[in-house]
């Protein structure tokens, strides 16, 4: 399917005819990712495991094709969009999230790790939320998905339709065309919808504790945060030490190592280096890849899998230095990626996301750094960007009340200036 899947995209993106190309799912998902046990059963097998690599192969590759489209690239989200789901979509200019999308890169419950370029979309969120959803394999459901930039836009699924009558309608359509009518449909956060589970003093608990480079680090901050006066911290603290307890130790070291080199390269370049980890699972580098899948998609068992090692403290430098060495035995059926034929689109994944959290911060930091600001003034000051793009001023407000202190004063709310929280 890969290879047919691939050959088609090439040819529309060469037709005149093709105007934009718009991916979208078929009943309950978007793709909820590759058929990994049969990747593994030829991954046993020292006679069939080029197979398994090849499988890799061809859908980095096919993903590296689709970030480099010359045309428009639309991806609609409308329900499970999970590891090689990710990957078909995370870098079409043009993603769209509704109320029925879940995200996951689910890779570290099976003993693997993320992958289709999950090393350089990842590094490249604000904050650590990348590196706290690479090592937990935790969801992001509906709105989420867009507030923290993995989708650039969001819709109600019932809107779905429409969307597509109208990117039909479009004649000779540009980019900022296809923005601006998918914009016509951003629904508004309700009044009776709750906030994002990864906001506030969580977020704030979040990027201190996962901003280590070490997952004994972050295990040792979580743990501190489980006595936090706020509830909500101490909460999520515990159920995050729990998950990551679930977690193949070997494969959270892997998922952070990697998410710490990829934060500094291209995607062409993460992609060579996820094929050579992928290649180091498949030649048996970790009991765990085999464990994992076997638990979760074969057996179907509830609890813990038995990791080899078994705690984090026991997976060794040696240990994750065979996924990562280049002359480690383990890599040695990588193959070279075929990515260099391809001129290269300069293009930024997150153009039409969000704001990022630190462009942001460039104006928030000086105008509350004066000394208390009215939150209505501040808003005022960044009126263009809240123009530009729906969602923008829930942001805004979720870093101010991080960044901080709010009070009120007269019956207006103001903010000034706090700093920082101590990190890394």
């Amino acid at each position: 399917m890969l290879d047919a899947l691939r050959h088609q995209v090439e040819l529309w993106s060469k037709s005149d005819l093709c105007r934009m190309i718009i991916g979208t799912g078929s009943g309950r998902a978007f793709c909820a990712g590759g058929d990994v046990t049969s990747v593994l059963r030829d991954a046993l097998d020292a006679e069939t495991r080029p197979r398994a690599v090849d499988f890799f192969r061809k859908e980095f590759e096919l993903d590296y094709v689709l970030s480099q489209l010359p045309k428009p690239y639309v991806a609609v989200l409308d329900g499970i969009t999970m590891g090689g789901g990710v990957g078909l979509s995370i870098n079409a200019p043009f993603r769209v999230a509704t109320d029925k999308t879940v995200f996951a890169m689910p890779e570290t419950k099976i003993g693997f790790f993320p992958d289709v370029g999950a090393s350089y979309f990842l590094p490249r969120l604000d904050g650590e939320v990348g590196t706290y959803l690479a090592l937990t394999s935790e969801t992001l459901v509906g709105r989420e998905v867009f507030e923290h930039g993995l989708a650039t836009h969001y819709i109600t699924s019932r809107s779905v339709p429409t969307l597509l009558a109208h990117l039909a309608a479009l004649e000779n359509p540009s980019f900022s065309q296809i923005n601006r009518t998918i914009e016509e449909l951003h629904i508004e956060r309700q009044p009776n919808e709750a906030s994002g589970k990864l906001t506030g003093t969580v977020r704030e608990a979040l990027d201190v504790a996962f901003c280590h480079n070490t997952v004994e680090e972050i295990i040792q901050n979580l743990e501190a945060s489980t006595d936090a006066s706020d509830t909500r911290v101490r909460l999520w603290a515990r159920q995050t030490l729990e998950t990551l307890r679930m977690r193949s130790p070997t494969s959270l070291k892997v998922a952070l190592l990697a998410q710490r080199r990829g934060r500094h390269m291209s995607l062409s370049e993460a992609m060579q280096m996820e094929i050579g980890i992928a290649t180091a699972y498949c030649s048996d580098a970790s009991q765990d890849f085999r464990t994992g899948i076997t638990a979760a998609l074969i057996n179907k068992i509830q609890g813990r899998p038995g990791w080899s090692p078994d705690n984090v403290t026991d997976v060794s430098p040696e240990i994750v230095d065979r996924f990562f060495s280049e002359h480690s035995p383990y890599r040695s059926l990588a193959p070279k990626l075929s990515v260099d034929n391809f001129p290269g689109r300069n293009f930024d994944f997150m153009t039409y996301s969000l704001p990022s959290e630190s462009e942001l911060l460039d104006s928030i930091r000086p105008a509350c750094a004066k000394g208390p600001v009215t939150i209505p003034g501040l808003l005022r000051t960044l009126d263009d960007a809240c123009k530009r793009k729906f969602g923008t001023t829930e942001k805004i407000l979720d870093i101010v009340h991080r960044k901080c202190d709010v009070t009120t004063i007269n019956g207006t709310a103001t903010a000034t200036w706090k700093g920082e929280s101590s990190r890394c």
